[in-house]
């Protein structure tokens, strides 16, 4: 074979092994995210969580149209998040779990919160990155859009509570501060675990006021005190012996986080702990997959939010006064830093 034939041999099997299915995979990801977000939002879900049901028995639950309600259903069939017998639509095992109503976790008002808030923004992304625009920072939401970015990072951050109360040792701990806990959301399943564990929740006003609300009617509440404030801005609330700060710092700067953690660090005697619960990655900013594309929705939540390597944090802890115990996984792409006033 002369040259010129094994180079277009080659070039002839290069063409016809790669296809375009990877792109055009993602590239129609927005697709299949709206089409999820509608049925969320039309009721979808809630309308089979009453039992299967035809295309005609759904239209008229929901009173919607068929032609686009079928467009709808079909295409979540495809994606696999629900089911289609014949002509009967049913949950499938994993919106069962997830969007029913009837699982240990509900997702829905996670998928609601993307939707009308963090879809909007991403529509904005090229910009943004071009560093023509400003992401629509958290500062400027409403009262109603934080509420619902509250009730949707509570939701899709609840195995990871679970997860955290069922794998650290709080039983040698007294007193926890929750630094940016949101409505208090890993507070319930920690002292939950641990009921002789007295805790302190800090965060913004705007915020405080959710959880409080949110807290009231359930037994934990009465060990736990809401204090807001800034920690940007005010001092911290001292004499505890553990800190958590979880899903907080990558909607920081480097620097930011630098500042945080050292303000913990004067807050406490030598001796406490504080736990970083994050989407924390590898040394290349490149896995976990889901940590690489959450980089861009936390830059277009505050601004200056971005992912942040172990060994990132890691120093940022030595920097600051603190030693590191450990990093273990906790659920999906999250884990936990464990480290130690020194």
């Amino acid at each position: 074979m002369s040259e010129r034939s094994a180079h277009h041999s080659e070039t002839s099997f290069t063409s016809h092994s790669v296809t375009p299915e990877r792109i055009l995979q993602i590239a129609s990801g927005f697709m299949a995210a709206k089409h999820l977000f509608a049925a969320n939002e039309i009721g979808l879900f809630d309308a089979l969580a009453q039992g299967p049901a035809t295309l005609a028995e759904l239209g008229s639950r929901l009173r919607l149209p068929l032609k686009t309600l079928r467009i709808i259903a079909d295409a979540l069939v495809s994606l696999g998040l629900i089911t289609k017998t014949d002509t009967i639509y049913r949950h499938s095992a994993v919106s069962e779990a997830f969007l029913s109503g009837h699982g240990s976790q509900d997702l829905r008002p996670f998928l609601t919160f993307w939707n009308r808030l963090s879809y909007p923004n991403w529509l904005r992304f090229e910009e943004a990155v071009r560093g023509r625009s400003s992401p629509q920072a958290q500062t400027t939401w409403t009262p109603q859009e934080m509420e619902l970015f509250s009730k949707g990072v509570e939701a899709v951050t609840a195995g990871t509570a679970e997860a955290l109360a069922r794998t650290f040792d709080f039983s040698s701990f007294t007193r926890l501060l929750d630094i940016g806990g949101g409505t208090g959301s890993f507070l319930i399943p920690i002292l939950g675990h641990y009921p002789h564990l007295r805790a302190t929740l800090f965060e913004l006003p705007t915020v405080i006021s959710i959880a409080e609300a949110r807290l009231h009617p359930l037994p934990v509440s009465e060990h736990i005190t809401c204090i807001a404030g800034d920690f940007l801005v005010d001092s911290l609330p001292e004499g505890h012996d553990i800190v958590l700060i979880a899903n907080v710092l990558h909607l920081l700067s480097p620097e930011h986080c630098l500042r945080l953690l050292e303000q913990t660090r004067h807050s406490v005697a030598v001796g406490a702990h504080v736990l970083l619960v994050d989407f924390w990655t590898d040394s290349t900013h490149t896995q976990p997959t889901f940590a690489a594309l959450m980089a861009g929705e936390f830059f277009l939540v505050t601004g200056e939010g971005d992912v942040y390597s172990v060994a990132e944090a890691t120093d940022w802890l030595i920097r600051t006064g603190w030693d590191l115990v450990g990093h273990q996984a906790l659920t999906g792409p999250a884990s936990l830093i464990v480290a130690k006033a020194r």
